[in-house]
């Protein structure tokens, strides 16, 4: 059965390391940490999650976004195992929407996302994908490829002002998917 690995805090170094591309992605060894990676994703309830968020320094991540009372309007997708992501393209608009995340919590903050992003990955298999994601899923992705560049949400954002506690953001009137608690 999967174990459930610790969530490193924001203040970690490796939360502020590039971290190293994945190179036997079949191995056991991997394939043992993803399942532990995602049973840690599912207990936290989150819709993203980073290796390095588990003291981790590997290129690889997992995305699920589902709806839940805190953004009813995210879509509903299976989780996906993303290894060292790259990405080849993106849409020229980008977006603000808020975010929060599970190495710094208590806090969302309004970040600028690019709308779309085009995705080259290796699955978990070991096989090569190209994929576009819109809106939240794009967002999430972004989120955590920074997570792999050392890189946290709240150096992408414009102002300080537009950092909020939970309690307060639980409070914002018209919250959607464009919320929501990443990796």
């Amino acid at each position: 059965m999967p174990g459930f690995m610790e969530i490193v805090q924001i203040g970690y170094p490796v939360l502020r390391k590039k971290a190293s591309p994945v190179a036997a992605v079949e191995s056991p060894k991997i394939q043992r940490f993803i399942d532990d990676l995602s049973r840690t994703l599912m207990e936290e309830k989150g819709v993203g999650i980073a290796a390095p968020q588990v003291n981790v320094s590997l290129r690889l991540f997992i995305i699920a976004s589902h709806p839940d009372p805190r953004y009813s309007d995210a879509p509903e997708m299976e989780p996906e195992v993303i290894i060292n992501p790259e990405i080849i393209a993106h849409s020229q608009e980008m977006v603000k929407g808020w975010e929060g995340c599970l190495s710094i919590p208590g806090i969302r903050g309004l970040v600028p996302r690019y709308r779309s992003i085009a995705l080259r990955y290796t699955k978990r298999d070991g096989s090569q994908d190209e994929r576009i994601f819109t809106d939240f899923s794009a967002r999430i992705c972004q989120h955590e490829i920074d997570h792999l560049d050392g890189i946290v949400y709240l150096d992408r954002m414009e102002s300080p002002q537009d950092i909020v506690s939970d309690a307060y953001y639980r409070e914002l009137p018209g919250l959607d998917a464009q919320g929501g608690e990443q990796g």
